[in-house]
């Protein structure tokens, strides 16, 4: 049986990881070229209800910490890129 690699990063279990795959992304690799926010919105637009949580649990994921461990800027950043790329959708033509 083929190991799945997200199952082995730290923050994510096996929900986590089948979300993702349920999205395209099988890799550790995979998931660091497209980065928790990418990732994250991904999964939310798969229609999975997925929380704000799991965009940390992917950056800890990347970085190997525990995501409450991630610096409170870092997290502020993400958030801010969330909620920016979320205005550019939502802008009219």
């Amino acid at each position: 049986m083929e190991t799945d690699e997200l199952l082995g990063l730290r923050n994510l279990g096996k929900t986590s990881a089948q979300w993702l795959h349920a999205t395209g992304i099988h890799t550790l690799d995979q998931l660091r070229q497209l980065g928790p926010v990418d990732a994250y919105r991904a999964v939310r637009a798969r229609g999975f209800n997925a929380s704000k949580a799991l965009m940390f649990s992917i950056a800890g994921a990347l970085q190997n910490v525990h995501w409450n461990e991630l610096d409170p800027g870092y997290k502020q950043q993400l958030l801010e890129q969330l909620e920016g790329q979320s205005d550019i959708d939502s802008e009219p033509d």
